[in-house]
């Protein structure tokens, strides 16, 4: 490949995918911070488009990003841009020859590719855009199956499937540079899994989370909330070491019965272990193991680089903790007990949040991310219903909506400090960090809306997967 070295005045064009728009910027920042490099776009950036202008940054810092995130299609560096082509023209005509003439000599190879964005241009119009570059200087060799280089011109229609307008709002023409991980959303669709539940995480918003952790190469990751691992897949695929917890023996075991259509019970090696096998990633499993989340095994040091878990909403997955509220006969000292079965009680969302934070603070690393999901009643939602901790700082909040009255929100935060015996005291004091009992009543909330709405016909169709 040619060398950049010395080339100046870069900008690079990343074209993202139109979908989970709430947590693409989160997820491009938590890639940068893994460089050490902030999120600086150009001015006019609008979060919402599918192209975003990114400046202060290397082709390395491209190809990073582009090699982890699923939220993003195609990488560029940007040669020019405009409102129309005559724009694009003039830009292109005043970008430095020195930046482009490495991948242009008579000894290269390469491919202009011409794409649209919610707008189909016919094969002809596509030869026509290519033709109308004659003014760059090329002086290499097309080569349309194995060229060095790949050039493209990329046009914006705008977001309105119904109101596509003849001219593009924007062009932009650039260097392909990298493609995203959008494969790993096929490769690792839940369908194709060996081992899943109910409530299995989908392979998009895994990884998502794993990126908005800035989980990489040997990080010890923890799911208190594990269920089939679908988090601890997607943090192996990054090259940490992955373990979790969970109070459902059958789950934790690969027992009982089976989550897969025509199959009564899971099979002998249905596991989360058979599951990272799967996809090649089985050095990086720790283990798993039964536990209670509001009843910690651990001791008390900062062991952890990630915690990434997305404890039970009640809704699919009932959210208990070991314990009962009727009291119980202890037997003499010396007396045998043949059995003991576990007794449940119900586990409030409200605990299960402060106990996370709680844990996070006290077994992260410190700038170790706790990252969970939240679930919310939408008509009643504010700011204030996220839980907050003294030793933990917000850094990202995004919402994907279930239903017209549901939603949940992916919290991201960060462990600044280590705790103290104030941090207890301050935490009774502040009302800021003061459980918001409201999530409590999430499952009664739910139902009721669907019932208001008839059934809930067309609320049913949301994803709750991940549960």
């Amino acid at each position: 490949m040619a060398t950049t070295t010395g080339r100046s005045c870069l900008q690079y064009l990343l074209h993202l995918a139109q979908d989970h728009l709430d947590f693409r910027l989160p997820e491009i920042k938590a890639l940068l911070a893994l460089r050490g490099k902030p999120f600086q776009p150009s001015e006019n950036f609008k979060e919402k488009t599918p192209f975003w202008c990114l400046d202060g940054l290397s082709e390395e810092d491209v190809r990073s990003i582009m090699a982890r995130s699923v939220c993003t299609k195609s990488a560029f560096e940007l040669w020019g841009h405009g409102q129309t082509h005559s724009e694009l023209r003039t830009s292109l005509l005043k970008y430095p020859s020195e930046n482009m003439s490495p991948f242009m000599h008579k000894d290269s190879t390469y491919r202009i590719n011409v794409y649209t964005y919610n707008k189909t241009l016919v094969f002809p119009d596509r030869i026509k855009r290519i033709d109308a570059l004659e003014y760059l200087p090329f002086e290499g060799t097309v080569s349309l199956k194995s060229p060095q280089h790949i050039f493209c011109l990329l046009e914006d229609y705008g977001t309105d499937p119904n109101n596509i307008p003849e001219q593009p709002f924007y062009v932009y023409f650039g260097r392909w540079i990298a493609d995203g991980q959008r494969e790993l959303i096929r490769s690792h669709s839940v369908k194709n899994r060996h081992f899943i539940g109910n409530t299995s995480m989908d392979a998009a918003l895994s990884f998502i989370m794993a990126n908005h952790a800035k989980v990489k190469e040997n990080d010890v990751v923890f799911d208190p909330f594990v269920g089939t691992g679908s988090l601890l897949v997607a943090c192996s695929q990054f090259k940490a070491y992955v373990c979790g917890t969970d109070i459902d023996y059958n789950i934790i075991h690969g027992k009982g019965r089976s989550s897969r259509k025509n199959q009564k019970w899971r099979g002998p090696d249905e596991n989360i272990r058979a599951n990272l096998r799967q996809y090649g990633t089985e050095k990086m499993y720790l283990d798993v193991m039964l536990s209670d989340a509001s009843k910690p095994v651990w001791r008390d040091a900062a062991l952890f680089d990630v915690i990434i878990t997305d404890p039970p909403y009640g809704i699919r997955e009932s959210t208990r903790k070991t314990g009962s509220h009727k009291d119980i006969t202890k037997p003499s000292d010396g007396i045998y007990v043949d059995s003991h079965v576990p007794v449940s009680q119900a586990y409030h969302l409200s605990d299960i949040f402060t106990d996370l934070l709680n844990f996070s603070a006290h077994h992260l690393v410190m700038g170790g991310r706790l990252v969970y999901w939240l679930p919310i009643y939408r008509p009643e939602y504010c700011e204030e219903m996220v839980p907050l901790h003294p030793c933990l700082q917000l850094i990202s909040n995004c919402e994907q909506t279930l239903s017209s009255h549901t939603s949940r929100r992916l919290i991201t935060m960060e462990k600044i400090k280590e705790p103290e015996e104030l941090d207890s005291l301050s935490h009774q004091a502040d009302p800021r960090f003061s459980p918001y009992q409201g999530h409590n009543a999430f499952r009664e909330k739910y139902f009721s809306g669907l019932n208001k709405r008839g059934g809930g016909k067309e609320d049913n169709k949301s994803d709750i997967n991940g549960e």
